[in-house]
């Protein structure tokens, strides 16, 4: 049976990432749900934006060309009403959050959701 991921990435957004991370070194994102720059997922240097015993790790994207993996943390409170949902990190032209690793590139990242099937949702709760 395939595992069972939170999180996935779109080729466009990938290929961003692995250009991020040759100027920045490792990065990560955070979605913190609030508004303004929180309601898109940011993306920072890893270790740069320090994670809470709130956050929830997840999952990490498995990107080619970027060995170590990028992970995607949320902040608790926004996970209790995400957590049904699998979540696709998107690329869009247009200016995003100004502390976002991307914003210089005159594009921003975005989520597309779709709801996790029953399935998925106990598959998740197995682990």
């Amino acid at each position: 049976m395939a595992p069972v991921s939170r999180v996935a990435v779109t080729g466009e957004a990938a290929e961003l990432l692995r250009r991020l991370r040759e100027s920045h070194g490792p990065v990560m994102f955070h979605q913190s749900g609030g508004c303004c720059d929180g309601s898109s997922p940011m993306c920072y240097p890893r270790g740069e934006f320090r994670t809470g015993a709130n956050d929830v790790l997840l999952g990490e994207l498995d990107v080619p060309g970027v060995p170590e993996g990028v992970e995607v943390w949320m902040s608790g409170p926004q996970f209790e009403y995400w957590r049904h949902t699998h979540l696709t990190i998107d690329v869009v032209a247009g200016r995003g959050g100004g502390f976002s690793l991307e914003a210089p590139e005159g594009v921003r990242f975005l989520l597309r959701s779709r709801l996790l099937t029953d399935g998925e949702l106990d598959r998740l709760d197995q682990r």
